[in-house]
């Protein structure tokens, strides 16, 4: 496709069109399976040639993310191209947007990038992050834990996801120990507060500015990685309200186009703080290819392709509980105990290897009721383990 077709008025790419996708992991998988279900072509770019997404797609480009060659072939075969994660290096959109459709754009990959820039973005837009401070050198310990108070949490800027490069510290001398174990990486500082509950609104937003809201998941993580979404949460209405119109208040400041997961804690006060964004599908929005009309990953195609937003709408209470390698540490996962009871989706992600804390899959466990979702969450936890 040419620069000059890219830039023309964004008619809407129907079935027949052809799709490309950056990242080649879980997320890119399921897109694929949504573009292919309604006839697009596909394209995926990763350095992996067994990745998740590349098992499925028509065509693969095995090549870095910023392999300028690679990249010029992906947009010059596309109509359009997303990515599958944020850390995906931003110069890589804007070479691709030159050939092609790009959402979302450069700008907001850079954001979602550098925690701390995230988190002054979000101020900007009306939003509370939990207190924070930059880390950029050792001289700037003292002050921020002046400004965040203790205990806190440092974390690396750039990189960190599901925990990794997250350290506790009770005093000055732990973020001082920490901030020196992170190699003196440029870190943010921030307090670790009282939760009371952790909640995320996945939203998509077509390039008109229409927007569609996901039912908001009540998410439980452990050991920092995701284990549980659960609808209907269990919050006060007037709070989700709030927090979906922050996030919408997030998405129109950003004017961004695509799929968006915004990640909130509720403090023992009922404050809502903003701690992430994602900008692309999320871990805890995999409950919808199940449970509601319209999945987060043919959101993001429609929104990629300027169709009209899908239905949002709830179709069964239900709970998504992540697989971890884990379940594998002591042989196979005894399958017959998922496949016995009804409304248990399974969705493996084909990866070779199982290693501890590792995505393998999910189970979307649908129920009459929410309880009656996480009884059986909690049933496959226990009973899905490999047993030697």
């Amino acid at each position: 496709m040419t620069a000059d077709s890219a830039n023309e008025a964004l008619q809407p790419l129907l079935p027949g069109a052809t799709i490309g996708v950056v990242g080649g992991g879980q997320l890119g998988r399921y897109f694929v399976l949504e573009a292919r279900r309604l006839g697009y072509h596909t394209w995926v770019l990763d350095p992996d040639a067994n990745a998740p997404a590349m098992q499925l797609t028509e065509h693969k480009l095995v090549a870095s993310y910023d392999d300028a060659d690679a990249l010029t072939a992906l947009g010059e075969a596309c109509d359009a191209v997303t990515v599958e994660f944020e850390n995906v290096p931003a110069e890589s959109l804007e070479q691709l947007a030159r050939h092609c459709r790009v959402a979302p754009g450069a700008s907001s990959i850079r954001i979602a990038q550098d925690r701390n820039v995230e988190k002054a973005v979000a101020s900007q837009h009306g939003l509370q992050p939990v207190p924070f401070a930059p880390l950029r050198e050792m001289a700037d310990i003292s002050p921020a834990v002046a400004t965040v108070g203790l205990p806190a949490i440092v974390k690396t800027a750039r990189l960190g996801y599901d925990g990794k490069g997250q350290i506790v510290c009770q005093t000055e001398a732990d973020v001082k120990a920490a901030f020196i174990s992170q190699g003196q990486t440029v870190c943010v500082l921030e307090k670790r507060i009282e939760l009371v509950a952790e909640v995320s609104v996945v939203l998509a937003r077509g390039y008109a500015g229409d927007t569609a809201v996901f039912p908001i998941a009540e998410n439980v993580h452990v050991n920092g990685i995701l284990s549980t979404s659960t609808l209907p949460a269990s919050l006060d209405e007037a709070l989700l309200e709030r927090a979906r119109q922050l996030a919408l208040q997030l998405a129109n400041g950003l004017d961004y186009h695509g799929v968006l997961a915004v990640e909130f804690f509720i403090d023992s006060a009922g404050e809502i703080l903003f701690n992430e964004m994602a900008p692309r599908p999320h871990n805890s929005g995999h409950y919808t290819l199940d449970a509601t009309v319209c999945s987060q990953f043919e959101q993001q195609l429609r929104a990629l392709c300027g169709l009209p937003l899908g239905s949002t709408q709830l179709l069964s209470p239900v709970c998504m509980l992540n697989l971890l390698g884990d379940v594998w540490t002591e042989g196979e996962p005894r399958w017959s105990a998922l496949f016995e009871q009804a409304g248990v989706h399974l969705h493996l992600y084909g990866k070779a290897e199982a290693r501890p804390g590792r995505k393998m899959g999910h189970v979307n466990c649908l129920a009459e009721t929410r309880s009656e979702a996480l009884a059986l969450a909690e049933l496959i936890s226990r009973e899905l383990p490999g047993r030697k």
